[in-house]
């Protein structure tokens, strides 16, 4: 199927853009493990994704083939104001790591990517295989984006630009980002080191860690913070892990902040495990990471709409059915969703019935 065009670019298009700015990262809080004096790192963690692993990973890298165009996703128009009560939630999927997140009167955003190519040139690096699931002049108005890093697919400057415009955001990111926001006349940002948090109304936003690097260019390299991001309120509690590999840190936010009413996991980019293994998770160490957190609802993301690694499109949601099946645990406690799709996250653990809905799905994918 042929590739339609962009909505959304032509309005990206305008947005003056400076992309290529050496990161002057704030210095780390005193008695932390993560910061030599020049660059971030994982605490007690070596990931082993340096340059050399990179240069042989594209000298021998076999992608499976992907569609040019996917049409399967749906065109939400989400509400503009949920409810008045914190204790009210639905969670809108867009695309990748871009997930509409409504709690009561709040609008929060997670990496919010609507771009035709994730990647600093206009003509080259990952295209998209499929439309958002919101158009941007549906996106409710927004109050608070969670951003999770600087990588091109989850740092979409030209979005970000756009929605800041419009709403003027709180940003809340990790140090060093906000070098990079500020110069493109983004200005209301919060910058924070892992486990540090900020208010917004009757939100607490905390910025927690991942196991991740940085970088937008050949001279940043770890030189911002990366990490995961978590809401809580009297509603409940949601994390947003944003890119990451597997590791004690979910273990340590639910002994932090509780266990999540409702998590938001990577299940994509992820082959060949060699490489990609330390920062990126595959199904199984998303199942692996929602038992840890004891997550009563858990979503997954970060797949379907650029192909960044070498493992087929279907892939994620076919080994989630089986890494689901092997540890025991509901389809519907964690789920996936199409474009557009949408679901409200009950309080409970029950299952909601759009989220069985999805399992059945997947059940009907794996058996056909």
């Amino acid at each position: 199927m042929s590739r339609p065009s962009n909505p959304a670019e032509a309005l990206l298009r305008s947005m003056r853009v400076t992309q290529g700015l050496l990161a002057r990262p704030q210095v780390a809080r005193p008695g932390n493990d993560h910061w030599d004096g020049h660059h971030f790192r994982n605490p007690g963690t070596h990931t082993g994704h340096g340059v050399k692993a990179a240069l042989r990973w594209m000298a021998t890298r076999q992608p499976a083939p992907w569609p040019q165009w996917r049409s399967d996703g749906l065109d939400a128009r989400p509400q503009v104001r949920l409810s008045e009560s914190l204790q009210d939630w639905r969670v809108t999927f867009v695309n990748h790591a871009t997930v509409l997140l409504q709690i009561g009167p709040w609008n929060l955003l997670t990496d919010p990517v609507w771009s035709t190519r994730c990647s600093p040139l206009s003509m080259a690096g990952p295209r998209r295989v499929c439309r958002p699931g919101v158009a941007l002049p549906h996106l409710p108005p927004i109050h608070a984006v969670l951003l999770s890093h600087d990588h091109y697919d989850h740092l979409d400057i030209r979005t970000l630009i756009w929605i800041s415009r419009r709403d003027q955001p709180l940003i809340v990111t990790g140090l060093g980002v906000g070098s990079l926001l500020r110069a493109n006349g983004i200005t209301r940002v919060a910058e924070c080191d892992w486990w540090e948090s900020v208010s917004l109304g009757d939100l607490q936003l905390h910025f927690v860690p991942a196991q991740h690097f940085s970088g937008r260019g050949a001279r940043d390299r770890d030189r911002t913070l990366w990490g995961g991001l978590a809401v809580t309120c009297s509603g409940g509690t949601a994390f947003f892990a944003g890119d990451t590999g597997y590791g004690p840190h979910f273990a340590a936010i639910r002994e932090r902040l509780g266990t999540p009413r409702l998590a938001l996991l990577p299940i994509g980019a992820y082959e060949p495990r060699w490489f990609m293994a330390p920062v990126h998770m595959n199904p199984d160490d998303a199942v692996r990471a929602h038992r840890d957190l004891g997550a009563r609802q858990t979503l997954g993301i970060h797949f379907n709409t650029f192909q960044l690694t070498d493992e087929p499109v279907d892939a994620p949601e076919r080994e989630l059915l089986a890494a689901l099946h092997a540890h025991h645990v509901e389809p519907g406690r964690f789920v996936v969703l199409p474009e557009g799709g949408e679901m409200d996250v009950q309080m409970c653990a029950n299952v909601p019935a759009s989220a069985q809905l999805v399992g059945e799905n997947q059940a009907d994918m794996a058996a056909s």
